[in-house]
């Protein structure tokens, strides 16, 4: 089992930039690729980037291509988002995933664990 706790949310101007940190704890011999969601109020959890687990290939979702960055730190386990040029339509709760399989995917399902979210408010 891993547990995974997000870091850095707040409430940012349009144009503004936030990191996102999310540090995994538990089991250390699973190599875990992990991914980072939003879920816009109302609206259905989806997927934002991903990163395998040695931080070779990194996927982003179309909205977040060039304005999102994510990161791992292995030695610290941790796993950032870098968000820049932020938009209202980028408020969320944005949450934390892990797969102990090798690739990142888009679906929530595929992820074997949860982080409990942290709120990204993002003001026009």
């Amino acid at each position: 089992q891993v547990q995974l706790a997000e870091s850095g949310g707040g409430l940012v101007q349009t144009g503004g930039s936030l990191t996102l940190s999310c540090t995994a704890a538990g089991r250390r011999n699973v190599r875990y690729s992990m991914a980072w969601f939003r879920q816009p109020p109302g609206k259905e959890r989806e997927f934002v980037a991903g990163i395998i687990w040695s931080g070779d290939i990194t996927d982003y979702t179309d909205s977040a291509k060039g304005r999102f960055t994510i990161s791992k730190d292995a030695a610290k386990n941790t796993v950032d988002l870098q968000m820049n040029n932020l938009k209202p339509e980028d408020t969320a709760v944005y949450y934390c995933a892990a797969t102990s399989a090798y690739y990142t995917r888009h679906s929530p399902g595929y992820y074997e664990h949860w982080g409990q979210g942290t709120q990204v408010t993002v003001s026009s």
